[in-house]
């Protein structure tokens, strides 16, 4: 996940309000977001390289979403999945806080990277840049690959964005937050962060929807917290799962009341 755009407790009828960009590599093969096998009350998109995930939720209303940390330079290629970091909280049964508090301890294995969790009700942040465990204050929010609200154009421009939808109280659409994550305007080149990647690259990397030849925004999703518990959960996938294959016929939706955990 590249860029997720979110707000909480900002708006009277949804508690949480999420639209979330991955940017990946085309030839890496992926599962579109559903029920998994052996876990049905997991919803998330599945990366089938190394069996992690990106963002999901669960129907005990747990939410995951996992953003890499730019720094190619600290790279290292025989580190763990960070997807596997999603794919357990969403797996398992502890509080958030407790969750990361498990997981910092051992944060220096894995490449950088920023993790958010929770649900409806709160969200917690950390990343092994950053200052520790945070709990997320109400308010519009954005994550890219750099910390919390840092203000690069897309992060800048997407949280712009979401703040004027929210801003008259009507109920959020679907097809609102989906077109915020269309947008494909490049940053000027005096905007750009240096991250350590060639211009050309950081400039493609700078709009919210990133089309590079071999690696783009592959899928799109909205997680939309309602009255009741309800909750909204939907993906559109554009491109394909697996090279040379069909993209999917439809998108991925659920819609659920959120059920007591355990």
């Amino acid at each position: 996940m590249c860029i997720v755009l979110f707000a909480l407790n900002a708006h009277p009828d949804h508690p949480l309000v999420m639209a979330a960009n991955r940017d990946e590599f085309l030839d890496r093969p992926t599962e579109q977001a559903g029920p998994w096998p052996g876990a049905p009350d997991v919803i998330a998109g599945r990366d089938k390289k190394d069996n992690g995930t990106w963002m999901g939720v669960t129907k005990t209303g747990r939410v995951a979403v996992l953003t890499n940390f730019r720094d190619p330079a600290s790279v290292r290629r025989d580190a763990p999945s960070r997807g596997a970091l999603a794919r357990d909280y969403l797996l398992g049964d502890d509080p958030p806080r407790a969750y990361l508090e498990r997981l910092a301890a051992r944060a220096g294995d894995y490449n950088s990277f920023n993790l958010l969790v929770g649900g409806p009700s709160g969200l917690f942040w950390f990343s092994d840049r950053g200052p520790g465990i945070v709990e997320v204050p109400p308010g519009v929010h954005g994550l890219s690959n750099a910390l919390l609200d840092t203000p690069w154009p897309k992060v800048v421009r997407g949280k712009a964005a979401l703040s004027r939808l929210l801003a008259d109280g009507k109920p959020v659409q679907e097809q609102d937050l989906f077109r915020i994550l269309s947008d494909p305007r490049e940053a000027p080149d005096h905007e750009l962060p240096s991250t350590g990647v060639p211009l050309l690259f950081e400039r493609a990397l700078s709009a919210v929807l990133v089309t590079c030849p071999g690696y783009a925004t592959r899928s799109s999703t909205i997680l939309l917290a309602g009255p009741d518990n309800r909750l909204v959960y939907e993906e559109h996938v554009r491109h394909p799962l697996t090279p040379g294959q069909p993209l999917p016929k439809s998108p991925a939706l659920f819609t659920f009341t959120v059920k007591p955990g355990p």
